[in-house]
């Protein structure tokens, strides 16, 4: 059905997906040693820029200096790019202290429908019915898996925020990552795109740690936070995406969705009943029926 090439690119951006899925829990499990956001994100981006250097020096030296090297006009642009980058990260992180996990990946989630009205306001061209469609689906699934068709719900309003601003960063993020510097190796856009969410968090720790900075966090949480945030994952999807296409690999990606849930449910024990389930998938399903027809444009 599928070449090797695909194959390996549906792998990689699973397993990168699912490295994306579980980074939310590891994130609420540092807020149960008191860390703060300032202390996690820090630490997560520090040690994720180191792991990017080396990655980067080791290419250079394989290569034996046939590697591209990024113009100053690229690295500005990925650099600008980034910042989205850092502030998904803050955003996103500022709303699991205040709602569930799998409260909280439903609401990242959000990227479909505002990827859709940032293409709309961009490209000036109408979402197709198709598209119009997926986004219905994925509003009713979000009711759905927020449980918030149940009465007695009560989500703290600072979440929902912060969890809606993830949101439109992380789509600006994916917006911008797929069109500057795509001449260049994947490891030298991770790293200037990581630098320039850097300054966003860097920023953030500065005007909000209130506290001494404990730098036991590096060494308990920093290093998981950064493999599965900013290591492992762009490494895998961006490796992964050529080899998929957009379509298909955007279905893949959507794996972070129940294995964020998953995690939630059996690390955390959160709570998630058979409706909020339903949502996801349907969610799922919503990312499936707005990029099948990509999938079958490519295969043609």
């Amino acid at each position: 059905m599928f070449g090797n090439k695909v194959l390996k690119g549906v792998f990689l951006v699973g397993l990168g997906a699912t490295s994306y899925g579980m980074l939310a829990t590891f994130v609420k499990l540092a807020y149960d040693e008191n860390y703060t956001t300032a202390e996690v994100t820090t630490s997560q981006f520090v040690l994720g820029i180191l792991g990017l250097l080396l990655i980067n020096l080791f290419q250079k030296n394989r290569k034996k200096g046939t590697v591209i090297k990024a113009s100053r006009t690229n690295i500005f642009q990925l650099m600008l790019a980034g910042t989205s980058l850092g502030m998904t990260s803050v955003f996103y992180y500022l709303a699991v202290k205040y709602i569930p996990v799998s409260i909280g990946i439903v609401l990242l989630m959000q990227t479909v429908w505002m990827g859709v009205l940032l293409e709309w306001f961009l490209d000036k061209k109408a979402p197709s019915l198709q598209k119009i469609i997926s986004v219905a689906i994925v509003l009713f699934g979000t009711a759905l898996a927020t449980n918030l068709l149940n009465a007695t719900i009560d989500l703290d309003w600072r979440g929902v925020m912060w969890g809606l601003l993830a949101a439109a960063s992380f789509t600006t993020t994916m917006f911008t990552a797929n069109r500057i510097a795509l001449g260049i190796s994947t490891s030298q856009r991770s790293l200037y795109m990581l630098l320039g969410g850097a300054v966003v968090v860097f920023g953030f720790a500065l005007f909000t740690q209130t506290t001494p900075f404990d730098f036991a966090i590096f060494s308990k949480w920093g290093i998981i936070l950064a493999l599965f945030g900013t290591i492992i994952p762009p490494m895998l999807m961006n490796s992964g995406f050529p080899h998929t296409g957009i379509g298909l690999g955007s279905i893949v990606s959507s794996l972070e969705l129940p294995v964020s849930v998953l995690m939630a449910f059996v690390i955390l024990n959160e709570s998630v009943v058979l409706s909020q389930w339903i949502g996801i998938l349907l969610i799922i399903l919503a990312i499936v029926i707005m990029n099948i027809s990509l999938k079958k444009t490519k295969a043609n």
